[in-house]
């Protein structure tokens, strides 16, 4: 047996014990080391789900996860025991007709780790051990077990300014500083952006924000017109990356954009009604970006080269037993910005 955390409902956490099963051809057992509380995580804590989707069974929750090799399959032969592994929660069917097209992030029979979307549910990994299919496994060595276990999140910011054209020089507009909003920062940098300027309602996140690179942060919650100079003329900015899923930070946004700028949405939060009149006058492109999965292990090449450093975003970590605390402590943005829990403790 071994411990798993299930969510059976909203703040129904529950440390549970779960079968070790065998390995199939072409899969590895992992010895889990860290895995990041998610926002989707903290919707089904908080809420037993979000939008339409509802915990309809108990579901082990986690896939931002990170840890050992610690048995191979038949027939795994780029894998070795040892090896610290980031594993991707994105495991598409590989058959379907999206997947097909090439959009693999699309895939009409998708199994992501801890989603109430299908049911049964796909169960998560926040677990001690995990078996995987060696596949979903990119080779982190060199890094921490911390930074490894954030190659989901910066694979979803780095789908996000790809799904842009043009970086180079550009003035962005990243509206929302959780987790996502400053990856896509530090991705946006990367890329070539000439100006970053970055929005939230929380002080902690701006100061975050600014510390990986923004130019300039503004408080909308002190200052709900802070986006008022940008938005003189039509608008002079180039790129808006809205991570809030706030219609009033989109809104907002849009605004401030000039003709023919490109709006790319990552907030999740429900559906939001749009400017129609700005859009369209301003010829604006409006373009959503959902998971990733070729930059699962670009993300993990660019932290082993050095190329992005996650490490500002890891504030806490806690012992699995403490994942109350742990969930209580993701909650507060005013001090928590990527919470891990650690499986080896």
């Amino acid at each position: 047996m071994t411990k798993a955390l299930f969510a059976h409902a909203a703040r129904d956490l529950r440390l549970e014990d779960v079968p070790v099963d065998a390995l199939a051809p072409g899969q590895v057992r992992i010895k889990m080391r860290r895995g990041g509380i998610c926002g989707s995580d903290l919707h089904y804590y908080n809420h037993g789900g979000f939008g339409a989707v509802r915990l309809r069974e108990p579901m082990i929750l986690g896939h931002e996860v990170s840890g050992e090799v610690a048995e191979l399959g038949e027939g795994v032969s780029n894998l070795a025991i040892g090896d610290l592994v980031a594993v991707s929660p994105s495991r598409p069917c590989s058959a379907c007709a999206e997947c097909l097209r090439g959009l693999p992030n699309q895939c009409l029979n998708m199994r992501f780790y801890g989603s109430a979307m299908p049911f049964p549910h796909i169960q998560g990994a926040f677990r001690e051990s995990l078996i995987a299919d060696a596949s979903q496994c990119v080779i982190a060595n060199g890094l921490t077990a911390a930074q490894a276990a954030t190659a989901e999140p910066l694979a979803v910011a780095l789908h996000a300014v790809s799904r842009a054209d043009d970086m180079l020089g550009r003035r962005v507009l990243v509206t929302g500083c959780g987790p996502i909003g400053i990856l896509v920062i530090l991705a946006a940098r990367r890329a070539g952006a000439g100006e970053v300027i970055a929005t939230d309602i929380a002080p902690a996140g701006l100061k975050i924000a600014q510390s990986v690179g923004a130019d300039v942060v503004l408080n909308t919650a002190e200052n709900p017109n802070a986006l008022a100079k940008y938005s003189t003329g039509k608008g002079s900015l180039d790129i808006l990356f809205e991570c809030s899923g706030a219609e009033t930070a989109l809104t907002a946004g849009i605004g401030a954009l000039r003709p023919r700028g490109q709006v790319i949405q990552l907030g999740l939060s429900g559906d939001m009604s749009l400017p129609m009149m700005q859009i369209t006058a301003k010829e604006l492109a409006l373009k959503g970006s959902f998971r990733f999965h070729d930059a699962f292990p670009l993300a993990v090449q660019m932290m082993q080269k050095q190329l992005i450093d996650v490490s500002p975003l890891l504030t806490h970590s806690f012992p699995l037993a403490e994942y109350a605390k742990a969930f209580t402590t993701a909650c507060d943005r005013s001090r928590a910005m990527k919470v891990q829990l650690v499986f080896d403790s």
